[in-house]
């Protein structure tokens, strides 16, 4: 699957030379290079040094595994990090999730594969990459089995970012606009997927001013987080959400246009400044939709507004008043 071209930079390591990387995540920085996991011998190295890992700070663990993550191949990464014994003492909340479906005697949507797959169909930006990576953490504690084999994880958005404040977010030094980006992805990751082209166009502008702060990584990541392998449902899917983004689109270029002028404005410009009805009228309407273009007037407000406003910029004088034939007493 091709994948979008990140347009934000991935913050770059702050340290220098390969030396300066603590022993245990040099193989992290090869990894997006070559796309493959390293040697055994390299993976049984450093999962014999795994405890290691405690001893580097916050800002490194970021520094390191961020443009990681942004690089070639993130799931190759996630799995090397598991293998090495590296994952359960940075991310234990995601660990957790490795054979989870397996558990309980009754199994369900693999977590830790689609978790993989997800990071993989992710665009290379920081916040998304790293919500993937963590988008369905809160399922470990929110499982619940019903009758019928069913399984749901309810609130898993909510415990996710509980999760994340109370682990990832200590000891991974994100940084502050990042880590409430993170957040808000990981609690509103459902959203999108709940779009079913039944929404009112009120419904879809008020989900994109909720959504607006994080709106295009929520779009991204709702596609990311498809990896059904039924076709249809895949296609199914990754079309609405195509939709919920086109229309959008249409409706912010709709509300940007200057809204007409309202219904019965001539009539209240005759009331109000005396005016028989005529083509006159039609001049003065004329002139106020053409301030309403310039932006000089709002549009799509109540008739008073433009009747204030003739009033206030004059636009009566110059206009002959030519009533119809037969007009008047």
């Amino acid at each position: 699957m091709q994948r979008a071209v990140s347009t934000t930079t991935p913050p770059s390591s702050p340290v220098r030379g390969a030396d300066a990387v603590p022993f245990v995540l040099r193989p992290v920085c090869e990894i997006p290079r070559t796309g493959r996991s390293p040697e055994p011998s390299v993976t049984e190295a450093v999962a014999a040094r795994a405890a290691e890992i405690d001893e580097v700070s916050p800002e490194d663990l970021y520094a390191v595994l961020t443009p990681a993550l942004c690089g070639r191949s993130p799931d190759v990464l996630l799995q090397w990090l598991r293998d090495a014994g590296l994952l359960v003492r940075i991310l234990p909340e995601l660990d957790r999730t490795v054979a989870f479906s397996q558990e309980g005697g009754r199994r369900h949507k693999d977590v830790w594969a689609h978790t993989k797959e997800v990071v993989r169909q992710s665009v290379p930006r920081p916040a998304v990459r790293w919500a993937a990576v963590l988008h369905d953490i809160g399922k470990v504690t929110t499982r619940r089995f019903l009758p019928g084999g069913r399984v749901t994880f309810h609130g898993h958005d909510v415990e996710g970012v509980r999760m994340f404040r109370r682990g990832p977010a200590c000891r991974i030094a994100f940084p502050r606009a990042e880590r409430r980006r993170i957040e808000l992805l990981i609690r509103h990751h459902l959203r999108p997927g709940q779009y079913d082209g039944s929404w009112t166009d009120s419904a879809v502008r008020r989900f994109a001013r909720d959504m607006d702060e994080i709106l295009d990584d929520l779009l991204a990541l709702s596609r990311a987080d498809v990896t059904s392998k039924r076709p249809g449902k895949r296609k199914r899917c990754l079309a609405l959400i195509s939709e919920l983004a086109a229309r959008i689109r249409t409706l912010r270029e709709e509300d940007a246009r200057p809204r007409p002028l309202p219904a019965g404005l001539g009539n209240a410009l005759m009331d109000a400044l005396g005016l028989p009805p005529g083509k006159h009228i039609g001049e003065i309407r004329a002139r106020l939709a053409a301030l309403v273009q310039d932006g000089v007037l709002e549009g799509g407000r109540e008739a008073g507004y433009y009747v204030e406003a003739v009033q206030r910029h004059r636009l009566a004088e110059g206009v002959e008043i030519r009533p119809p034939r037969g007009f008047g007493p």
